[in-house]
């Protein structure tokens, strides 16, 4: 009897430490919590507010693209391009909105042609996007974030 005793107390005193109680520190709650966000998506796209009256988020999005393309292609429409070659391209601008709504042309990937043929293509470019209507940033958890995105505009000018 006395063995099973012995036995059972120490089974009792190393088995303390199953009841012990581990402490989560709040960074590395923190830390596993930022893990598991996905960083390449936002919960709303950033919009113009005639995009207001889209219903889904991909539908917001191809709103804002599209709204976004025409304007660029419009606005560059209207101004006489005089060019020695016929171009056809496609420009693809790397453009920022800030988490205030601001749009900046990040890059432009323009061919050498065109760049020749145009050499004030990305004055036109930054002229346009300033012409455009009040942005609201894109939305991630409740917060307004900065998003960076590309968009491709085909220039065809005779």
């Amino acid at each position: 009897m006395k063995p099973i005793c012995v036995f059972l107390l120490f089974i009792l005193f190393t088995s303390c430490d199953y009841f012990n109680v581990k402490k989560t520190s709040s960074q590395a709650i923190l830390k596993e919590e930022l893990q598991t966000f996905n960083w390449n998506e936002v919960d709303e796209y950033p919009s113009f507010s005639i995009c207001d009256s889209s219903e889904t988020k991909l539908q917001r999005k191809q709103c804002f693209e599209t709204v976004l393309t025409t304007h660029i292609t419009s606005f560059l429409q209207k101004d006489s391009i005089v060019v020695t070659k016929d171009i056809k391209d496609t420009i693809i601008l790397q453009l920022q909105i800030s988490e205030k709504g601001v749009l900046s042309l990040i890059k432009v990937n323009v061919d050498s042609t065109t760049s020749q043929e145009i050499p004030n293509i990305k004055e036109l470019l930054t002229k346009t996007l300033d012409s455009l209507p009040k942005i609201f940033p894109a939305v991630k958890r409740g917060q307004q974030v900065t998003t960076e995105f590309k968009i491709p505009i085909i220039i065809e000018v005779n």
